[in-house]
């Protein structure tokens, strides 16, 4: 019996091999992991994967629309399983924490421009910043100019 994982690399045209299910199983258990993070993830179940390899697996993943890329401004790129739906994400400024959020009304690409610039858009990325809960919840630090 194949594993939900195997079915996924299969039906996205994928070889199935022992590095890209624990990739696929890495980036699913903990969404918005960052490449080293899921080279960590990769290495505790397998004991042995070179860097590189992980790489060309997200390359292979994120092609084959299994999981997809994303990187907030001044952030390295993370990855995540949902895919297809256009949710968007909500980043911390403090601690980096990235959370999905739904589309605020509509649907796809749920805003409108307003002036496509002649383009047929089907997709809006939005970021939303602010501060995480834990991070609210600690004094703000200001610089020389007020700023945080």
């Amino acid at each position: 019996m194949r594993s939900p994982f195997e079915r996924r690399l299969r039906e996205g045209g994928l070889r199935v091999t022992r590095p890209r299910a624990a990739v696929l199983r890495a980036v699913q258990a903990h969404p918005h992991s960052d490449t080293d993070a899921v080279i960590r993830l990769a290495r505790a179940e397998l004991g042995s994967v070179s860097s590189q390899a992980v790489y060309d697996v997200l390359r292979a993943l994120t092609d084959a629309g299994l999981v997809r890329r994303i990187q907030p401004a001044g952030s390295v790129a993370r990855y995540e399983v949902r895919v297809g739906d256009n949710h968007h994400h909500v980043v911390c400024r403090d601690c980096g924490d990235v959370r999905d959020v739904d589309c605020a009304v509509g649907e796809a690409p749920c805003l409108t421009a307003s002036d496509g610039a002649g383009f047929s858009i089907d997709e809006a990325e939005v970021v939303y910043w602010g501060r995480c809960p834990t991070c609210s919840s600690r004094p703000t630090v200001r610089n020389e100019r007020g700023s945080t």
